[in-house]
């Protein structure tokens, strides 16, 4: 006769699916779990703020002119905790992609059997997440370890980031892309992005704010906004960004197109026709929203490069300069630029307008713009205009008594340039003499 073994005083009965168990005394192991949970949503638990991030406002304008972006920086930089905050604050689902640990066709679709291939072909089916994005109407698609994606990956996303296509599938509108890829020399068997899909991206470098990272340590981080687009700018900003790229392609044609010679440059921001298209939108964006020139310089340099970017950015400023003819038919009310060469432009601009159309009121309407410059910024910078200008009096047009109070400066210039002169001779001459 088999022997039963006695119930066990510590065993709880079994209860089928759907049914409650009985009250009973509290599972020390599964109370303390519960309130290791609680500890850690209270660590989850911040808030955020409007402070000014530069890196952060770029990234929310290129999303919001709907451009791939890809983030570059250290692992742990803290990229995908941006793009997580992004999301929140625009209220998008977000869809994290890892690219390295996908075939080419989860990016280029699956391809299904049909009742009869021979007579409806095989279609490509897309994965899951692109249905839901698509269900969903809006979102953020963040294709986070671009760099560590094998080259066949890479091409396979070439449709994917320029077309926003997926197999038969069309992301809709609503959909921003973001990618997030770390240098080659800190990924995990990087590879160097293909020039084509490079060239498809804005570039920002991804660096951490110290003030930002102990203030979010803290529990506030800063909230990401979409920029405040002025509806009345918009013709305005259209035309001056299409202005300052076609006129720099027009005095540079050899930057429509510079593939990098370097292989690891190819990987980055570089100009082409696709890029300087890239470059007019976002030049329209900052325009519109008033951003800042450190904001336009990441992302113009971010577009194109940081050569060309900067040669961009150089004649943005002078786009911004007042015309000459206005500040001379108004001198009073002139309003001359803070910075030194920005300044020493538009001086030059007034005495090369009188220079090209000479007469008495022009003439002494740019002494009345010198001295204003004199007044309000740095006097060594009006003594190469006002000697120029003098060289174009006329004999029978009288000294403007303005010219007084530039005398003394243009005088002790030359005395400053006279005694640089007699210094550098004398070291020159104890170089020779040893003495």
């Amino acid at each position: 006769m088999p022997t039963r073994t006695p119930p066990d005083p510590t065993d709880k009965p079994f209860a089928p699916a759907g049914t409650a168990r009985p009250a009973g005394p509290a599972d020390p192991a599964a109370s303390q779990l519960d309130v290791a949970a609680d500890l850690s949503a209270l660590l989850r638990d911040s808030a955020t703020e409007p402070r000014p991030d530069t890196q952060l406002e770029a990234l929310t304008l290129a999303v919001a002119a709907d451009l791939p972006v890809l983030l570059w920086g250290e692992p742990g930089i803290g990229k995908t905790a941006a793009l997580t905050q992004l999301a929140a604050s625009l209220d998008l689902p977000l869809t994290t992609v890892i690219a390295s640990v996908h075939e080419p066709s989860d990016f280029s679709g699956l391809p299904v059997l049909g009742d009869d291939p021979a007579v409806q072909g095989v279609p490509l089916a897309p994965p899951d997440w692109a249905v839901r994005l698509v269900r969903a109407g809006k979102g953020l698609l963040f294709l986070d370890e671009l760099s560590t994606a094998p080259p066949a990956v890479q091409a396979a996303l070439l449709r994917l980031v320029l077309e926003r296509r997926i197999g038969s599938l069309r992301l809709p509108p609503g959909v921003r892309i973001v990618a997030a890829a770390n240098p080659r020399s800190s990924a995990a068997d990087g590879w160097e992005l293909s020039p084509p899909l490079a060239n498809r991206f804005v570039h920002l470098q991804w660096t951490h704010d110290h003030e930002v990272v102990v203030r979010g340590l803290g529990g506030t981080w800063p909230r990401a906004t979409l920029p405040r687009l002025d509806p009345e700018r918009l013709p305005q900003a259209v035309e001056f960004a299409r202005r300052a790229v076609c006129g720099l392609l027009t005095a540079r044609p050899a930057l429509v197109h510079r593939l990098p010679s370097a292989e690891a440059r190819r990987g980055g921001p570089w100009p082409s026709p696709r890029s300087w298209e890239m470059t007019l939108v976002l030049i329209a964006f900052a325009t519109a929203a008033g951003s800042s020139r450190d904001v336009l310089s990441q992302l113009v340099r971010g577009t194109v490069g940081d050569g060309p970017g900067l040669e961009l950015l150089a004649s943005l400023d002078r786009l911004d300069l007042p015309d000459p003819e206005t500040l001379l038919a108004d001198p009073v009310a002139a309003v001359l630029p803070e910075r030194g060469d920005l300044r020493q432009a538009v001086l030059d601009g007034v005495v090369a307008a009188v220079r090209a159309r000479p007469d008495r009121p022009r003439w002494d309407a740019a002494w009345a713009l010198l001295v204003k410059a004199v007044e309000t910024g740095a006097p060594d910078l009006v003594v190469v205009p006002a000697t120029t200008l003098a060289t174009l009096r006329r004999e029978d047009w009288d000294v403007p008594v303005s010219i007084e109070s530039l005398a003394g400066v243009v005088a002790l210039s030359r005395r400053a340039d006279r005694a640089a002169g007699r210094a550098t001779a004398r070291i020159a001459a104890t170089t020779r003499t040893g003495r």
